[in-house]
């Protein structure tokens, strides 16, 4: 029988979307990356939870998977919705550790284990695997790594008691220790932490009985791990490593798009060009030059650029956590959105604004990246009133409406579809009234 501590969190966390960061589209993403596979892949998916990635990849990659985990329940829940879905026969559920697998050498085309490695340790795990990988198999793992050299002492005495890390070099030397080469490594965007994971986990935090035996070391915890991602967030993050035999010459031919044996097709903007996967993140003091190189870019004169920096100075319309950049591989910001207090005749709310992208990565997604992160930050602070003055024909796409259909005006004249507005929590009464925004918006 687990510990009251260890039960505890299992019912915090069950049923949530995820027991990790990712999302539906990383996983599709690294799918595409993974490169031709044959037309039922055996895929071995090590530390599958409650099986989000198994559905995904024995629906739309027609795999046989075999789905491994040590929580009953998981796989209980997973072998359940497989049968509802009609995958009952390409989905095995299978309770053993990942590192201790029973089956012949060569006996998976496909390796995936999406945010659950941490269980074993990188180089235990990738040992274990090397020995099941067929002839031209890909072992696609996320870890948990630094991004900085230098972490925050807070962030470094965190993660060395929980799961040490380190840096993208450190792995890639570990992964050819084990006798593997790297094929490809695609860091997990910041919406992947906040939209299936920490903001749902967030209030399930709200609704958990503290009463429960271990519940509040539980919730300790978890509040412990969102905090410090909110805080030290540019420190840390997750990556996909994809992987082969060291020895295998097989050609990798990554896929520029997945096409799914369903009816989603990949996303791209109205003119046509192909979207980049960006990572979003939280501003640190280093992006503030940048980020105001961004505003002088993105706009005919200094007015956003000023704003920005404005906001930044006053201590009662910035909020720290609800700036984000969107940054291109090298780590460069390209793009960024603010979210800043306003009230609506007193009730509090946040303005979007400014956003902007550099031209040279405009019509690409980076903007729609930042947003999003910073979106759904604002969602896990347990904000809800956002709004936003812009084209209507681009806000909608994240959610805003008409704010006038809120009751909500602004202080000047508008057009009525410009003025939008959005409640993150549709549990939670909106005020109605007219919007005072911050003083550096001049209004």
């Amino acid at each position: 029988m687990a510990d009251p501590v260890t039960a505890a969190f299992f019912a915090l966390h069950h049923n949530l979307p995820r027991q990790g960061p990712g999302s539906d589209a990383t996983t599709r993403h690294l799918l595409a990356t993974a490169g031709p596979l044959p037309e039922h892949p055996r895929v071995l998916d090590a530390g599958c939870g409650p099986g989000r990635s198994a559905l995904l990849l024995a629906e739309e990659a027609g795999a046989r998977v075999t789905a491994v985990d040590l929580h009953q329940p998981f796989l209980d829940d997973l072998a359940a919705e497989a049968a509802r879905r009609g995958l009952g026969d390409r989905v095995t559920v299978v309770n053993r550790s990942m590192d201790q697998l029973p089956y012949p050498d060569r006996s998976f085309d496909l390796i995936w284990a999406e945010g659950s490695v941490y269980t074993v340790g990188f180089d235990v795990a990738l040992n274990a695997w090397r020995r099941l990988l067929a002839p031209g198999g890909i072992v696609v793992v996320t870890e948990i790594e630094w991004t900085v050299t230098a972490p925050a002492a807070a962030a470094r005495a965190y993660w060395d008691a929980a799961y040490p890390l380190r840096t993208r070099a450190a792995n890639t030397d570990a992964a050819q220790a084990a006798g593997y080469r790297l094929l490809a490594h695609r860091p997990l965007p910041e919406s992947d932490w906040w939209d299936g994971y920490y903001t749902p986990l967030s209030r399930r935090i709200v609704r958990a009985d503290p009463r429960r035996p271990g519940m509040p070391q539980a919730l300790a915890a978890a509040r412990a791990e969102i905090a410090m991602r909110r805080e030290y967030g540019s420190d840390y993050n997750y990556a996909a490593y994809l992987l082969r035999h060291l020895h295998d010459n097989t050609q990798h031919t990554p896929r520029t798009t997945h096409t799914p044996r369903t009816s989603r097709t990949p996303h791209t903007p109205e003119n046509g060009t192909a979207m980049t996967a960006w990572t979003a993140r939280p501003e640190t003091n280093d992006d503030i030059a940048a980020i105001r190189a961004i505003h002088l870019g993105a706009f005919p004169t200094a007015g956003e650029a000023d704003i920005v920096d404005l906001l930044r100075a006053d201590p009662k319309a910035w909020i720290d956590g609800l700036s984000f950049v969107a940054e291109a591989a090298d780590g460069t910001p390209v793009g960024h959105a603010l979210l800043t207090r306003c009230h609506v005749d007193g009730a509090p709310a946040l303005a979007l604004a400014p956003c902007g992208v550099l031209p040279s990565a405009q019509r690409t997604g980076a903007g729609s990246a930042a947003i999003r992160a910073a979106l759904t930050a604002a969602r896990a602070m347990g904000e809800n009133l956002v709004l936003v003055l812009g084209h209507a024909d681009y806000y909608p796409r994240f959610g805003f409406t008409r704010a006038s259909g809120f009751g909500i005006r602004a202080p000047f004249d508008v057009p009525d579809e410009a003025m939008m507005a959005m409640a993150l929590d549709d549990t939670c009464p909106v005020p109605a009234g007219t919007i005072e925004y911050p003083a550096a918006f001049g209004v």
